[in-house]
């Protein structure tokens, strides 16, 4: 284990959602293993200790701003100058020995002062974002913006991607191959114990289920390129009469599911909870028997993913490079050809009819996230094996 480091962590996040968890996760974790770490934000994330996260807060200022795409580019490229005064603020308070940065549109505020203070900067990148940006339409400042990315990627001590697909993306985008490294996402596999397993029993009574229900669970917002759909249609073919379908969360494909339910006669068998709190997420998750991943960029690291294996249900998710970093198909996981709702309907098929092998495959999803340290406590060392490989270059 590392000795005890002084890291200044940076970012730029408004929202409350899997990019706040990724941040709240690998903070605390680093702070749990006795590393002093300061969050340097307009809008923190992270909390000072394990207790569960407050519920219902109203949103800040940050949080509820709304602008034209424009404006917003403009004020993200403006933020630098902002984010420069923060962290040199920060650094003259704690006196970091680097900066850690999750790497955002036209944001370069953690190298240039990284390089002020001749610390290295180890960067976070979950998407290959001028790219992201592109397809979704919403670039405006395109020439700036990649412009910035590659600066940014290229000068980095250190690039954290969340897939080893990214790593080599973003080696393309300019990032050193010799300084690209592979960290996921993680799990709390302590917060899925026995105290967890009553809680998630209480929950399928209070859903009322029948006895025979095969309960499979999506968490996240949903968009319609998630692909539930799909789900839908195949809930319909003969042998998934027990499955029912549990959506965990909001989002702009929510309504026409619900209506594409009703029109199947399906509306008894798909129930939406809303948005589950983090702190009862787990038990949630702990109450399915299995863990929906119908559709995922072909870069993603996803936190649900990392979830279910830790719970201890059978997952499945599409056959892409990503997801086989992670996924072993038939023995920590169940794999089916991308957009195909004929190999949904096989796997989906081969599990209902048979819980036991549903049973055997989600404990040896929880047994792999357990043996390849896929945690956050895992991450966390991780990243610190990096910044004292980069300590032990710079003595030589």
């Amino acid at each position: 284990m590392s000795a005890s480091r002084r890291i200044l962590y940076h970012h730029r996040i408004r929202a409350d959602d899997g990019q706040a968890v990724h941040v709240r996760e690998l903070i605390t974790a680093m702070r749990l293993a006795g590393h002093d770490v300061a969050e340097c934000a307009l809008v923190p994330k992270a909390v000072t200790s394990t207790a569960s996260l407050p519920t219902g807060a109203k949103p800040g200022f940050w949080q509820r701003l709304s602008l034209p795409r424009t404006a917003v580019e403009v004020l993200e490229v403006a933020y630098n100058h902002k984010g420069r005064a923060l962290l040199r603020a920060a650094a003259r308070r704690q006196n970091p020995q680097f900066i850690y940065e999750r790497h955002a549109l036209h944001l370069r505020a953690g190298l240039d002062v990284a390089r002020e203070l001749d610390i290295p900067l180890l960067l976070e990148v979950n998407s290959p974002m001028v790219a992201e940006m592109q397809r979704l339409g919403k670039l405006c400042l395109s020439r700036r913006a990649r412009r910035t990315e590659h600066h940014v990627l290229s000068n980095a001590d250190a690039v954290l991607a969340v897939t080893q697909v990214l790593a080599d993306m973003l080696v393309e985008l300019g990032a050193p191959r010799d300084r690209v490294h592979v960290i996921g996402n993680g799990a709390v596999a302590e917060r899925y114990g026995s105290d967890t397993e009553v809680a998630a029993k209480l929950l399928r009574e209070r859903w009322q289920l029948p006895a025979d229900a095969f309960v499979f669970g999506f968490v996240g917002y949903m968009r319609p390129w998630h692909r539930l759909d799909l789900v839908l249609d195949v809930m319909k073919r003969p042998g998934l009469e027990a499955m029912v379908l549990i959506l965990m969360g909001e989002g702009p494909a929510l309504q026409s599911l619900q209506e594409l339910a009703l029109k199947h006669g399906l509306q008894d068998r798909v129930r939406a909870l809303g948005v589950v709190p983090p702190d009862l997420l787990p038990a949630h998750v702990m109450a399915c028997d299995g863990a929906l991943i119908p559709a995922i960029n072909d870069y993603a690291s996803p936190l649900k993913l990392f979830d279910s294996l830790a719970a201890g249900v059978v997952t499945l998710a599409p056959d892409q490079p990503n997801l086989r970093e992670n996924i072993v198909d038939g023995e920590n996981g169940l794999l089916f050809a991308e957009g195909d709702g004929d190999a949904l309907y096989a796997q989906l098929q081969r599990i209902v009819g048979d819980r036991a092998l549903a049973r055997r495959i989600g404990v040896a999803g929880k047994q792999s996230l357990v043996d390849q340290r896929w945690t956050w406590h895992g991450n966390a060392e991780r990243v610190l094996d990096v910044f004292d490989s980069l300590a032990r270059r710079t003595v030589r």
